[in-house]
């Protein structure tokens, strides 16, 4: 069934990349509406188009064309920029922006509860991205072959009979765990929001789709389109739920030209009790 939201949020796309789900995502925005559509971040990975001399998918293109799609029917969309996609940055002084998309760093999202939300990539409040960029970039090659050994690896376990299993999701939620002792990324943005009187704050950046509170600060990350494909939606009466997306492909012609389809069958979702 198709369903219409008040607000969805994705991050970490990834176009251009190989290990980019994009007919995944290109999918959910075919099966899912709503007002207002915010790309927090890594929408377009310039670091792996560089590396990839240029190299373009028409997948990738597809995802492009129904973002646009959603814009030309009166979807509200606002493009946050990322680390990967900081290339655009210089430009926002001089009021950058692509037809009916409006790009910027940060901006505010009022909830239907009436909350003040800030909505950021969070590369800003990554103590390695912003105290050491060489590091990070050391890192995201270590997370491309932890990607290439995670397919060879499944691949086995297929022949096997098993179901899959991310071993990169494995290994980074325990990367992860040190990382937080060490910049706290997460309390860094909920200490920023509680400063600037902020409710909450939306982001993304680490990959991990999650909804908690953080010392009195609601902090939803919205997860990524490389692995886990979720996406953080605001239901018309203020709730907020992560889902996730596993269709790729359906029987539904594959218009990009259209955002009103015909049918899903491949959506999952996963609510949060602690947020209403």
């Amino acid at each position: 069934m198709d369903k219409t939201y008040r607000s969805i949020f994705i991050s970490d796309v990834h176009l251009g990349s190989k290990d980019c789900k994009a007919g995944h995502l290109n999918n959910f925005l075919k099966h899912n509406t709503c007002e207002s559509l915010y790309l927090i971040g890594d929408i377009i990975d310039a670091w792996k188009i560089k590396e990839n001399k240029w190299r373009w998918k028409q997948s990738h293109t597809n995802v492009v064309r129904r973002v646009l799609s959603h814009a030309k029917h009166g979807t509200k969309v606002v493009y946050v920029l990322g680390n990967h996609d900081e290339f655009l940055r210089p430009y926002l002084h001089y009021g950058l922006g692509f037809g009916l998309l409006e790009i910027t760093n940060q901006c505010e999202h009022v909830g239907a509860d009436g909350k003040r939300y800030l909505i950021t990539h969070g590369d800003l409040f990554d103590g390695i991205t912003r105290l050491a960029p060489w590091l990070s970039i050391l890192g995201d090659k270590a997370y491309d072959f932890v990607l290439a050994l995670n397919s060879r690896f499944n691949w086995f376990r297929h022949r096997l009979g098993f179901g899959y299993w991310s071993l990169s999701l494995y290994l980074k939620q325990r990367v992860k765990r040190a990382i937080d002792f060490m910049f706290q990324f997460e309390k860094n943005l909920a200490g920023y929001c509680k400063k600037k009187g902020y409710d909450g704050v939306i982001c993304g950046h680490i990959h991990k789709a999650e909804i908690k509170e953080i010392d009195g600060v609601v902090y939803m990350n919205d997860g990524d389109w490389v692995e886990s494909c979720t996406a953080l939606v605001e239901h018309h009466d203020g709730r907020w739920e992560i889902i996730s997306w596993t269709q790729e492909n359906d029987n539904v012609v594959n218009d990009t030209n259209s955002s009103t389809p015909k049918r899903s069958n491949g959506h999952s979702s996963t609510n949060d009790d602690g947020v209403s």
